[in-house]
């Protein structure tokens, strides 16, 4: 193969690269991941409510130690991909989510619960950001930022799909039969996805002269990050933005239901990630040249105007009105801090530092349930909660605006490291 690094530059700029098929997959992906393993969340703490009459606090600690258990997974997935490959980790990833989904709606007992939501947390270690972001780190260099934006709109997809599909699927079949008929669907479609179009990545030529971040280890590119103020100021403000976040979209169906019913509560879900799609869309087209801890800081504000509505308000349409505004943001928190990395971090450690961001922010915000559960029980409404989520917002909004980026911790040249990616 003749001048493979050339080769693959143009390639990547064309529509008929390899790479944009990837892309395709990990959209499906991310619709299948987040459907179950974020979005459901919601539709879960309520089932379970329902069918066995558990306390919201115990339900939701356990969706805490499913995102907490899931961020220990993460950090170490661009290892697991280097020594198994991609295919061989997606397809891994994809099966054990199934599995787990199928037995969430077997169970009787609440350590039965905490037991299945391990094994759902290694399913969406394998299936959702930190998988997704580091299987296009191998195909895409020039387009990753774009290719990222396009992948993860599957994320809100999965939302707007997923939640009304879930809630039809449990009037009809029952839990049981609606979390077997979801995991069954996602091996039937997404299996055969990755055995056809996922191959090995393109191999990239190196420099013959220069300095290379290559020569660092993984341990050695994450113990930099975290002497890094402008790493620190990214990780800490979307780790308190995403806690937030996460914790109100997992109670937000049990907060609506006993105000508009949980028909009306299902669709102000399905507008929260509809409108998630679109801000993502809107925003890619012109996120390249804009100030991205800026744009990162005014996506916080939204957020947090829109819970303040939610605090104040009981009127169905301004409910509404909020979960959309809320939702406008939530595309964009998810695919920024990769593309913030992108920009500001030497482009061969990529791969590490996005694991690294994932697993710090994913641990996280897998209190978040957990603690507005607890808070909710505490005080008997969801006031006292969503107001610590507005002072989380504010505060996350100050801090990514008080350090920037000058110069890269280490020098960069060539393209991004396979391993490293």
């Amino acid at each position: 193969m003749n001048a493979p690094a050339a080769s693959a530059v143009i390639a990547e700029t064309s529509v008929r690269y390899e790479g944009w098929r990837i892309v395709g997959v990990c959209f499906v992906m991310a619709t299948m991941s987040w459907a179950l393993g974020f979005y459901g969340q919601s539709v879960y703490l309520a089932e379970l409510q329902r069918v066995h009459g558990w306390p919201a606090s115990l339900i939701s600690t356990a969706t805490t130690f499913f995102y907490l258990f899931g961020a220990l997974l993460v950090a170490f997935f661009s290892e697991a991909m280097r020594a198994f490959g991609p295919r061989n980790c997606l397809i891994a990833g994809t099966v054990i989510m199934a599995v787990a989904t199928a037995l969430l709606g077997r169970i009787t007992q609440p350590w039965q619960l905490y037991a299945v939501y391990a094994l759902l947390a290694c399913g969406w270690a394998g299936t959702s950001l930190g998988a997704i972001t580091t299987t296009l780190g191998l195909w895409f260099d020039q387009k990753r930022g774009m290719a990222i934006s396009l992948s993860l709109n599957g994320a809100s997809f999965g939302g707007v799909a997923g939640v009304p599909l879930l809630v039809v699927a449990i009037g009809a079949f029952g839990f049981a039969g609606a979390t077997l008929a979801a995991a069954i669907v996602m091996v039937a479609v997404l299996v055969p996805v990755l055995l056809l179009f996922v191959g090995s990545p393109p191999v990239r030529s190196r420099p013959a002269t220069g300095p290379d971040i290559e020569t660092l280890t993984s341990r050695q590119i994450r113990a930099q990050a975290f002497r890094d103020p402008a790493y620190l100021t990214l990780t800490i403000a979307y780790a308190l933005v995403l806690f937030a976040q996460v914790g109100f979209i997992v109670h937000v169906i049990s907060f609506l239901d006993p105000i508009i019913g949980r028909e009306r509560a299902a669709i102000a879900v399905a507008l929260l990630t509809a409108m998630a799609m679109i801000g993502r869309v809107v925003v890619s087209t012109f996120v390249d040249r804009l100030n991205q801890r800026l744009a990162s800081a005014a996506l916080f504000l939204s957020q947090s105007i829109a819970l303040l509505i939610v605090i104040t308000s009981r009127d169905e349409m301004l409910l509404f009105f909020a979960c959309g505004l809320f939702g406008f943001s939530v595309g964009n928190l998810i695919t920024l801090p990769a593309l913030i990395v992108q920009r500001e971090f030497p482009p061969l450690s990529f791969g590490v530092l996005v694991s690294l961001l994932t697993a710090i922010t994913q641990t996280t915000y897998a209190f978040g349930p957990g603690i507005l559960g607890l808070l909710r029980d505490a005080t008997g409404s969801y006031t006292m909660p969503f107001a610590m989520c507005v002072a989380l917002q504010l505060m996350a909004a100050a801090l990514i605006l008080t350090r920037r980026r000058v110069t890269p911790p280490a020098p960069s040249s060539g393209h991004p490291d396979r391993a490293a990616a």
